[in-house]
């Protein structure tokens, strides 16, 4: 079993998975997000008219996914100036797997990824990343318009990929806002609509919103001993339902019974709806990644019994911080993505469900183009992937830029000025998540630097709105 490249949540049990419903004040800021959910409902009332569900599946590559060896030039020119300026990192050309209808094409670990390409299923999105607006060199170079604090920092990268949000440090995630504002749509109040892999995370905490925390491998985590069959666990049984039964009229002690009560009840009824899933013939490959994408797409499945029409997923794939031996990691690391990823698709397709899931990919920054000897090093804008039947597949979105140093956004290094913002990559899910324009700016303060609110065009274009 291959955990050496993810950041798996122990499989301790633990108190308190509980409800997104928040303990605390009932202030003018809860008052503003009830009535902003009753906005987006309203907003989006025309696609629950027909029960519509949809689900976005988040993929984070922590670490820094050097991508610029995961989607490559091909055209003679082009893959030219990329084997010179990657020197002893660049693929052969020969083992490049080639893609449809584009003169680009993938490590030679992506098979599974090349497949779901070709067959119009999944779409690249090229040179995005983290900005506060449009920059040129020479503006970088000349300090004269706001970049993202900490740059090449991964804790400030990581948390602006996950906030949207480069100029500040305690905003809270895009995921999260995104469930404030559609929670609503849910019948169900025992199970966040964000559900996380990988335990607490920025993505998908809100104002109001928590993740819901599940195991790759056993689903809900419930409390440590309840309903266990020997004579000890059965005492644990006995005496959290004592408590739970009581009544409280101290606030405090009310509201920690409600959060137990709560964690007992969403993880029955979360494991009662899993267990009902039939089992897949989708094979899943026996690692945390693909064991991951096999619990969403049971979650998924069992989405009539949860009740919700409206689900967030978050996976964290960790490892990708490849300052030394990039080409080894990335053949292993590379293959687990792109089969994890396929095998989501084909069960996604096998129930029926590919048409309302999209998963996308995200990673702090790419790294630099030059070797720093066996690895790279931090750098900024790179390539992620955008998978399923709402994505306009079979494309590459943005202007994949020349690798050729010296060229026009290159500022050292092998570092490269992003030309697409993660903004209109965020925004254009949300909005076919549901989020209302009106409420577009909330969730992404930057947004108007890049793209006109409102416009009868997406931000970028890679899904059918």
């Amino acid at each position: 079993m291959n955990k050496k490249y993810y950041n798996k949540i122990s499989r301790r049990k633990f108190l308190g998975q509980a409800s997104c419903a928040a303990i605390g004040s009932t202030s003018l800021l809860s008052t503003l997000l009830d009535l902003k959910k009753i906005n987006a409902a309203a907003a989006a009332s025309s696609s629950l008219a027909d029960g519509n569900y949809k689900a976005l599946v988040c993929i984070m590559q922590s670490g820094g996914n050097d991508s610029f060896n995961m989607l490559i030039p091909t055209e003679t020119t082009a893959y030219n100036h990329y084997a010179v300026t990657r020197s002893n990192l660049a693929i052969p050309l020969n083992d490049i797997l080639p893609l449809n209808g584009t003169n680009h094409g993938l490590h030679p670990a992506m098979t599974g990824i090349q497949s779901l390409y070709n067959d119009n299923k999944l779409s690249f999105i090229s040179n995005i990343g983290t900005l506060i607006q449009p920059i040129t060199k020479q503006e970088y170079y000349d300090e004269s318009v706001d970049i993202p604090l900490g740059l090449f920092s991964h804790a400030d990268q990581a948390q602006q990929w996950q906030t949207s949000i480069p100029h500040d440090r305690t905003a809270v995630g895009w995921g999260g806002k995104t469930a404030d504002l559609l929670q609503s749509m849910n019948g169900n109040s025992n199970i966040s609509m964000n559900i996380s892999l990988a335990g607490t995370n920025t993505f998908q905490k809100g104002n109001s919103t928590v993740e819901y925390v599940i195991d790759p491998y056993d689903g809900a985590i419930g409390i440590e001993g309840y309903n266990g069959a020997n004579s000890r666990q059965q005492i644990i049984t006995n005496s959290v339902d004592h408590f739970i039964d009581q009544a409280y009229a101290d606030m405090y002690k009310k509201t920690y019974v409600d959060i137990i009560k709560v964690a007992r009840d969403s993880h029955e009824e979360f494991s009662t709806a899993i267990d009902g899933v039939s089992d897949f013939n989708t094979q899943f490959s026996n690692n945390d990644v693909s064991q991951s994408m096999q619990m969403i797409a049971k979650t998924i499945a069992a989405r009539d019994t949860l009740g919700v029409q409206r689900q967030i997923f978050f996976v964290e794939f960790g490892g990708w911080d490849h300052h030394d031996e990039v080409l080894v990691n990335q053949d292993e690391m590379l293959t687990v993505l792109s089969d994890a990823m396929k095998e989501f698709n084909d069960a996604m397709e096998e129930i029926g469900t590919s048409g309302c899931v999209s998963t996308f990919t995200m990673s702090e920054f790419s790294r630099t183009l030059t070797s720093n000897g066996n690895g790279t090093d931090h750098a900024w804008g790179g390539n992620v992937m955008a998978m399923g039947g709402p994505i306009n597949g079979g494309n590459i979105y943005g202007n994949y830029p020349s690798l050729e140093l010296n060229n026009s956004i290159e500022v050292g290094g092998g570092v490269l000025i992003p030309q697409l913002s993660c903004d209109e990559y965020f925004a254009e899910l949300a909005m076919w998540f549901g989020v209302n324009n009106a409420d577009l700016a909330d969730i992404f303060p930057n947004l108007d630097h890049f793209y006109t609110i409102g416009s009868d065009d997406p931000p970028i274009g890679f899904l059918n709105l």
